[in-house]
Order: C-alpha cells, then sequence, then structure tokens
C-alpha cells in the first residue's frame, strides 16, 4: 500500500472541492449534502463547514445507507449490515449534493440514487467525489472531483479520514 495523498494534500483537495460546489451554487438558496455511508459521511461535514463560510446560513448534512440497494446484495453477504440512514430535512425542491469519498464503476452511486430518491423528489441532484478513478460501469459522472487518478481494474483506492480512520490519506494498493 502506497500513501499517494498526505493529510495536507487532502485537506487542499476538501477545499477546492468546495470552492467549486461554492462557485457553481452561488444563486441556489436551497442546497443540502448528503453523504453515502461510511466516508462519504465525514466528507460531506467537512465541506459543509467550508461551504457554510463561503455562503450565508446553514446547509444541512444527511446520511445515506445504500446496503439494500446494491445490485450485488447477494454477493456480498449473507446477512448484510444495515448502518441506517440519518436524513432530518425535507429534500423535496432542494438542490442535494451527494457526497462520496470515491467513483469507480458509478453502482455505488446508482444505489444511492435509488435510496435518495425513496424520500422524495429533490429540485436537482448533484454529484461530488473527493477521488474519480475512471472506469465507470454505468454512464455517470461527478459534477465535482476533488481528483481523478488513473488506476487499473483490480487497484484499490483507500481514502482514510480523521473521523472514520484516525488519519488522513489516500492510499493505493497495486495488485496485478
Amino acid at each position: 500500500m502506497k500513501q499517494i495523498i498526505d493529510a495536507a494534500e487532502l485537506n487542499r483537495l476538501i477545499d477546492r472541492l468546495a470552492a467549486d460546489i461554492a462557485s457553481r451554487n452561488k444563486k441556489e438558496k436551497n442546497i443540502a449534502l448528503v453523504g453515502i455511508k461510511r466516508r462519504g459521511v465525514p466528507l460531506a461535514e467537512r465541506l459543509a463547514a467550508r461551504l457554510v463560510k463561503k455562503r450565508a446560513g446553514e446547509i444541512p448534512v444527511g446520511a445515506i445507507d445504500i446496503t439494500l440497494y446494491r445490485d450485488d446484495l447477494q454477493l456480498v453477504a449473507e446477512t448484510p449490515i444495515v448502518r441506517g440512514t440519518e436524513i432530518a430535512f425535507d429534500i423535496n425542491g432542494r438542490t442535494i449534493l451527494l457526497v462520496d469519498d470515491v467513483i469507480y464503476t458509478g453502482r455505488t452511486t446508482r444505489a444511492a440514487l435509488a435510496s435518495l430518491l425513496d424520500f422524495g423528489r429533490p429540485k436537482a441532484i448533484r454529484l461530488a467525489v473527493l477521488i474519480d478513478r475512471g472506469r465507470r460501469e454505468l454512464p455517470i459522472q461527478p459534477d465535482f472531483t476533488g481528483k481523478t487518478i488513473e488506476t487499473r481494474r483490480d487497484d484499490l483506492v483507500d481514502i482514510c479520514l480523521e473521523e472514520e480512520d484516525g488519519k488522513d490519506g489516500v492510499f493505493l494498493t497495486l495488485r496485478k
């Protein structure tokens, strides 16, 4: 496992992501962030904290669990662990910024969209990811990306966040 992004660079990526989101949503008054569990949630909270500094008013943050919406549920585990969804605000008519740490095939995002739409009808849904590693299997692209990296299909990209892992960084494991 090789560290490809250290804590300082990870924070700069989040700052740039927040700046891009703020500049492209200047006129949007009714925005909320929803992080995909697990690491999308602390990332959404960090983005919201930075966005509050750039915009007037509070930005609600929710968390969505996609476990039961996965298209590979029967392949992942006999008894899946459901972590629960916490969205304590009305999503109807809001612009929702769906946040995840890494986008790869697009399947996690597809599951998150299906789950989110069970809570109502947002005005729009945008996707923000910290790392885009390409190789989509579904026609899903992020609206906001911290960094794009090239990987092979079998490589692993691990995002570590202080809130979940006790440290910040991005690690790459090359598989043959």
